[in-house]
């Protein structure tokens, strides 16, 4: 009796975990946590910020309870540990409960509260995958920022050799050379360099529509290309294992419903046995 009365409980707590507005009001509770964080910074009168703190404490305890309430419902209580996305909400949800006054934690704790706006990522599944894609091409980019580093680097010393006796602000050295080019490749005031180096140097606009056609169109592109890339592969990865999964699903009613006719057929079987 008690056995099935757990697991009806472990039932009901599984449903109410995975249900639609369970999910919308934890979604709903982290955007007020986010309200309150920015709340914060401004300069409120007495009873609202006291408000705002109780407000605080409630949602800290409440995904406490949320998480609480996730691990129970797990099956496996092994594998919830091993979903990174796991480890960060209880990361931040137990480091919320360090007390943000009157302790030497007081800024990692303020941190660890503004942190919890990215439990939205963790809840929502589409944000996951966007997350999820992104890490797994950043070994890609990285190879492309290396290559985006040696043009900077090339580029940098050739302007400041040519260039550090138009602006030595700008092209005094290589490594600030190479800010100003940064500063070139994000066209904050581009064209002021350029006209300055232009009154000296009439053909250095050449060096320039160069150096931004490699970086903001060619790498661009190329970083834009390698995160597609992962995300369709992705894609195509997760719709294959919702396939099996189906497939899977479809083979197990199959041998259910095969088992429960061999179970009538036997039935059967010994009836006719006993009118004979």
């Amino acid at each position: 009796m008690e056995t099935s009365r757990s697991g009806s409980w472990f039932t009901v707590m599984k449903r109410v975990e995975r249900s639609a507005w369970f999910q919308g009001f934890i979604i709903s509770i982290i955007v007020v946590a986010a309200l309150t964080v920015g709340a914060k910074t401004y300069s409120l009168p007495y009873g609202i910020d006291t408000a705002i703190n109780y407000l605080d404490n409630f949602i800290t305890v409440f995904f406490l309870v949320e998480l609480s309430l996730r691990f129970i419902a797990c099956d496996d209580k092994r594998r919830f540990f091993r979903d990174p996305w796991n480890v960060f909400d209880t990361v931040i949800v137990l480091g919320s409960l360090v007390p943000i006054s009157d302790t030497e934690m007081i800024l990692v704790a303020r941190l660890l509260r503004v942190f919890r706006v990215l439990r939205l990522v963790s809840i929502i599944p589409d944000l996951r995958f966007l997350i999820n894609a992104l890490l797994k091409a950043i070994p890609k980019m990285g190879y492309i920022a290396l290559l985006m580093f040696i043009i900077f680097y090339i580029f940098a010393a050739v302007g400041s050799i040519f260039f550090h006796h138009v602006n030595e602000t700008l092209w005094g050295d290589i490594a600030i050379s190479m800010l100003t080019l940064f500063r070139v490749a994000t066209f904050e005031d581009w064209t002021d360099v350029m006209y300055e180096t232009m009154e000296v140097y009439p053909f250095s606009w050449i060096f320039y529509i160069i150096f931004i056609f490699l970086t903001a169109f060619v790498f661009l592109n190329m970083m834009v290309g390698v995160v597609l890339d992962v995300m369709t592969r992705e894609t195509a990865q997760e719709e294959h294992e919702n396939q099996e999964n189906h497939h899977q699903a479809l083979v197990t009613q199959i041998s259910e419903l095969q088992a429960q006719v061999a179970r009538l057929a036997d039935k059967i079987d010994a009836q006719q046995e006993r009118k004979d």
